[in-house]
Order: C-alpha cells, then sequence, then structure tokens
C-alpha cells in the first residue's frame, strides 16, 4: 500500500492524461464494436481500474484496443445476426461470451500459461495485426462518408422478398416449438402470416442489409452504392479530422492529437449548427450491473462462441503482455506475466457486467502515463476514475460528436496498427519453400494466410490455422535437420575426435549412429531407414545419444521399430551417453531392458570400445 502511494504526483498527473488519451479511442472503439460509445467508455474505465489494480505491471493502462475491437465487432455482428437483429435481444449473450473471455483469460494466469505467449510465431501476429488495420479501414469507409446501409431504402427493399421468407421460416420455428403439426393443418401458420405488418418486413429487410454489408468484405460489397450516395458534410468532417491527427502531431506530442480532432471537429460540427449525424446517447448516470447476463442465460446460445471467447482471451494475453514488455523496456522493471493475465481476467470480466467492450494493455497510453510520470498502479486507477468522472459530467456534451468524427479516428488507428516493420521484411526474408515452380518465403506465406483469412473470412479461425501452419513448418525444418545431422555412416567415413583410434580391425563390423537433436514425430522418417542401411557386414551398431536431449512418442515407438529390425538381423546394439528423459521413456515401455540391456549402455565411448574389444576377446572374434 505504501509503494501504491509513493509517487502521487507524477501518477496523477500520468492517470489523467493517459484517461484523455483514451476518450476519444474509447468511444471510437465501442461505435465501432456495434455496442455503441457508451459500452467503449465502460470497457475503458473498469478495464483500467482493476487491470491496474490486481495486474502485474505497474505502469500499464488499459482499455479498448484495435485488435480485441476488431474480434468483438465480429461477435456482435454473429449475435444480432442471430438474433433476427435485434440488439437487445442479443446483448445477454454478447455481454456473456465477453465475460467468459474475461474469465478464460483468469485461469490462464492462474494456470501458469503467461510465460508462453511468446512463442505465438511472429508471422502470426504480424499477418493478424495488419488484417486488423485493414478492416478498420474497410469498415470506416462508409461511415466516413456517410453511407448507412440500413437508411438506404432503394437497397433495402431488394431484400423484402428474402425478409418474407425468413419471417415465414420463424414462424414455422415458433409452431415446431409449440407442437403444431404445420404439415397437417395450415390454418394456424395462414393466420400468423397474415399478421405480418410492412413495418416487421422492412425490419427483417434492414436487417438482412446490413448483414450483407457487415465486416470487410461487405464493406468492399457496398463501396459502389456509397460513392453514389456520398454524404459531403459527413465526409468532410472525417477527412478534417484526419488531417488534425496527423498534422498536429507536427507542431507538437505534448497534446494528445486525437483528442484536439475531437475536440475541434466537433466543435465546427456544433457551433455553426450543421446538420450532421452524431453518435448514440451516453448515459451520464453510473453504470449498472446487467442483470440479464445471468437471467438469460442458456448454455445452448452459449456453446458456439466458447472458441471465440477463448480467441477473445489470448489475444487479449498477447497484447497486453507485448505492451507489458514495451513498458519493462521504459522503465527498466520487470512485469509478472501471470499476475497480469489475472488481473486483465478481472478487467474484463467486471467490464462486461456493466455492458462494457473487452480489451488489453494499450500501448500507446502506457508509454503516454510512463512519459507523464506515472511510475505505480495508482496511475492506470487513476486513469480509470477520470474517464469515469468525464462520463458522468460531459455524458450529455459527448453525445453531440458526430459519428463521422469517431470514424476518421478509426481509420487513423487501423493505418497505425498496421505491421509495416513485417510488411517491409517481405523481400529481404529467405526463400526456404517451394509451391510448384514458385520458391517462397515460409514466413511470408503465413503471414499473407494470415492476414486474408482474418480480413476476408474469420478472425478466430485464421489465427488457428496460421498457428497450424507455422507449426508444421517448424517441425518440417526440424525434422530436416535433424535428419541430415544424423546419418549413419561407417566409422572410416566419419569419425568424431575419441572414435579415431577405433581398431582398423572391426571397422568393417562396427558401425556408428549419431543422432544429433530431439527424436520427435517431425524427425522419424529417414530414422526409420536406419535398418535397412546397415550393409550385412556389420554385427553391432553403437548408438551415440548424448544430443539426443528428448524423445516424444512417436521418436519412442520408431526407436523401438528400429531395435527390433536390427534384432531379427542379429546385430547388437550399444547405447553411448543416453540422457534422462529419453532412458525414462524407453523404460515406461521395457525397451530396457529387452531391446537394450542395462549393460549395453555406456556413459562414455571410450567404456564402449573396451567392452566390444572385451566382449569380442571373449568370443575369440579378434584376429
Amino acid at each position: 500500500m505504501k509503494k501504491l502511494f509513493s509517487n502521487i504526483k507524477g501518477d496523477a498527473f500520468g492517470g489523467i492524461t493517459a484517461g484523455i488519451v483514451a476518450l476519444p479511442l474509447a468511444l471510437a472503439f465501442g461505435v465501432s464494436s456495434g455496442l455503441g460509445p457508451s459500452a467503449g467508455l465502460y470497457g475503458a474505465i473498469f478495464i483500467s481500474f482493476f487491470a491496474a489494480l490486481f495486474g502485474g505491471t505497474s505502469t500499464q493502462i488499459s482499455g479498448p484496443t484495435a485488435p480485441m475491437t476488431a474480434v468483438s465487432m465480429v461477435v456482435v455482428a454473429g449475435i444480432v445476426a442471430a438474433n433476427d437483429g435485434d440488439l437487445s435481444k442479443a446483448l445477454p449473450a454478447i455481454l456473456t461470451v465477453f465475460l467468459l473471455a474475461g474469465l478464460f483469460q483468469i485461469g490462464l494466469g492462474l494456470i501458469g500459461l503467461g510465460k508462453y505467449i511468446r512463442y505465438i510465431p511472429y508471422p502470426v501476429v504480424s499477418g493478424f495485426m495488419t488484417a486488423i488495420g485493414v478492416i478498420i479501414l474497410l469498415t470506416q469507409i462508409l461511415p466516413s462518408v456517410g453511407y448507412y446501409p440500413k437508411e438506404d431504402t432503394e437497397f433495402v427493399n431488394t431484400f423484402k422478398p428474402q425478409a418474407q421468407e425468413v419471417i415465414l421460416e420463424n414462424i414455422l420455428k415458433d409452431e415446431a416449438k409449440e407442437g403444431i403439426l404445420v404439415l397437417e393443418n395450415f390454418e394456424e401458420t395462414t393466420i400468423r402470416g397474415g399478421k405480418i405488418t410492412a413495418e416487421e418486413i422492412e425490419t427483417e429487410s434492414q436487417t438482412l442489409a446490413a448483414k450483407e454489408t457487415s465486416g470487410a468484405l461487405g464493406a468492399i460489397k457496398a463501396f459502389p452504392r456509397a460513392i453514389q450516395n456520398i454524404n459531403l458534410l459527413e465526409l468532410l468532417l472525417a477527412l478534417g479530422t484526419i488531417i488534425i491527427i496527423y498534422g498536429f502531431k507536427r507542431i507538437t506530442t505534448k497534446i494528445p492529437s486525437t483528442l484536439v480532432a475531437l475536440v475541434v471537429m466537433s466543435g465546427v460540427a456544433v457551433g455553426f449548427s450543421l446538420d450532421y449525424r452524431t453518435i448514440q446517447e451516453i448515459p451520464s448516470g453510473i453504470p449498472e450491473i446487467r442483470w440479464e447476463i445471468f437471467s438469460g442465460f442458456t448454455l445452448s446460445s452459449l456453446t458456439p462462441y466458447i472458441f471465440t471467447a477463448l480467441t477473445l482471451a489470448l489475444l487479449g494475453a498477447i497484447d497486453s503482455l507485448l505492451t507489458s514488455v514495451v513498458a519493462d523496456n521504459m522503465t527498466k522493471t520487470k512485469h509478472k506475466p501471470n499476475k497480469e493475465l489475472v488481473g486483465q481476467g478481472i478487467g474484463n470480466s467486471i467490464a462486461a457486467l456493466f455492458g462494457g467492450i473487452p480489451g488489453a494493455g494499450a500501448t500507446i497510453r502506457t508509454v503516454v502515463n510512463i512519459n507523464a510520470g506515472g511510475k505505480t498502479k495508482l496511475s492506470g486507477m487513476i486513469a480509470g476514475v477520470m474517464l469515469l468522472i468525464i462520463m458522468l459530467g460531459l455524458g450529455p456534451v459527448a453525445s453531440k460528436i458526430p459519428a463521422a468524427v469517431l470514424a476518421g479516428i478509426l481509420i487513423t488507428v487501423g493505418i497505425g496498427v498496421m505491421d509495416y516493420k513485417g510488411l517491409k521484411a517481405i523481400p529481404s526474408l529467405p526463400k526456404d519453400m517451394k509451391i510448384g515452380p514458385f520458391k517462397v518465403s515460409s514466413e511470408v506465406l503465413i503471414m499473407i494466410v494470415v492476414l486474408i483469412l482474418s480480413t476476408f473470412w474469420n478472425l478466430v479461425y485464421a489465427v488457428g490455422i496460421g498457428l497450424v501452419i507455422a507449426s508444421l513448418m517448424f517441425m518440417k525444418k526440424i525434422g530436416d535437420l535433424t535428419a541430415e545431422r544424423s546419418n549413419v555412416k561407417t566409422l572410416k567415413e566419419e569419425a568424431w575426435s575419441d572414435e579415431i583410434d577405433f581398431p582398423d580391425s572391426l571397422k568393417e563390423e562396427v558401425f556408428i549412429k549419431h543422432i544429433k537433436g530431439p527424436l520427435f514425430f517431425g524427425s522419424t522418417s529417414d530414422f526409420q531407414a536406419l535398418s535397412e542401411q546397415i550393409p550385412d557386414t556389420a554385427k553391432t551398431v553403437i548408438m551415440r545419444l548424448g544430443r539426443m536431449q528428448y524423445m516424444d512418442q512417436t521418436g519412442l515407438y520408431a526407436m523401438e521399430d528400429m531395435l527390433q529390425d536390427l534384432k531379427t538381423k542379429n546385430i547388437e546394439v550399444l547405447f553411448v551417453n543416453l540422457l534422462k528423459q529419453p532412458r525414462y521413456m524407453m523404460e515406461r515401455i521395457d525397451i530396457i531392458p529387452d531391446f537394450i540391456p542395462k549393460e549395453h549402455i555406456f556413459k562414455s565411448f571410450d567404456e564402449c570400445t573396451a567392452w566390444i574389444k572385451q566382449s569380442l576377446k571373449t568370443n575369440t572374434k579378434i584376429v
């Protein structure tokens, strides 16, 4: 507690500054998610406060971030579409997914997975981050030109026939649940169908229009109509915002250019009484717990989104811990990764209970906090309190912010979040694999696959596919290297330093196998051919295992098969310098002592050769 208040002045200035920087981004991310600006503010308030209080990085400022919002946007759109476009009906399921993601994060921290996050390959992260930027850019072009598909009457009318079909299908589903035998008696169906109103058809048509134009691919489909229906005022507001954000940075970086753009462009819109589109109204009262999360909870509605919640948790973990590393480098401290995950999980869980979108450690806000003097957890907590005060005092004022201004802010966020370092490296990365006649870089291939799949298909599955491809490629490379360096050769052709003085009379009868590296499922194909490589003159094979640190189950059975083949050929196998883990594995299935008696396991090559000489002398095999 004493340490918490050891830097009150610096933490207060850092927290207030970070909170001000977070304000426009929180509003923008909330709008982008589909839940409205208040959801972004609630997320920023609660995640910032509780992640700082319980987390493991003293200077971390947390809140909604671009990657988390992009995934949240997919979650929101999917659940809303499954609930006939009714956000209020879908909200309990949406917030339950966000709550579950927070609980998953707590679990990841408690079981100690924080330290393993760093093993996610860079090409996967690079492709994902660039995809996030592309998605944000594409989805924000429509609001930046003032085009909203649901309000385009001509476009919406094209969905009315489909809307009627959907409504009738829903009637049939309802009747099936009620036990009405609709196939035998359509009287009730006819009655209910006759009660369908024009308003219901219009609402369903708007839902279908919004669904058709959602996401990056949907935005591209809507571009032609958006260009035909540009609202010049909305476009000018968005362009003015972008120009100020980039232009003001050239004047000074001490004042957040995003905040300046928000204030200036909103002031212009309000001051000149322009006919612009505002963001959704922001409640000015204290946020209330969304009890419908629990009262409306059903396992069947949540089951399809468990993997999505886990992905949100993992993404938030990666996002937060990368920011923690940045904070460590700036402050010369060391964060606690597992504690940080627990703190982020608590913050996201509480934010979900109050209707907030999920978030993570935010790099820019953390850097601002440190540069402004923040040193302890108090700074992050003050940032959350600062945002709460702004919401309570300025909620009605903030509700007048133009939607196009937030779209402009998000466009700059989309441009900034892309991984330009990874993109610039594409031409220089080695082309280490062939696809047909073309040579390509495996890392570039992974990045592009993740980028394309994330942008135009599914963020969640794209990351999983990227990880699988990266893992398979890594295992192939390790397997190739292991096989390349562990060929079976006679001592006459290849000898280590302690093998040079081996008796010439034995060099055609004794062969050696050098295993250099782990024997696992990626390296067993060549190993299995060992028995075929041994010529008929061989009587003994010495296996030098001092560099085989690890053996998995696939490698274990490959070893067993090889020993069985050699045994049928009456070839004796000797082990030299067998390490602890492989020995334990071989003892579990009785390779030792069934195939390799303990007296055939030697600590050194000299001991092994001495045994061979003595054994052959005993059997009078030495000439």
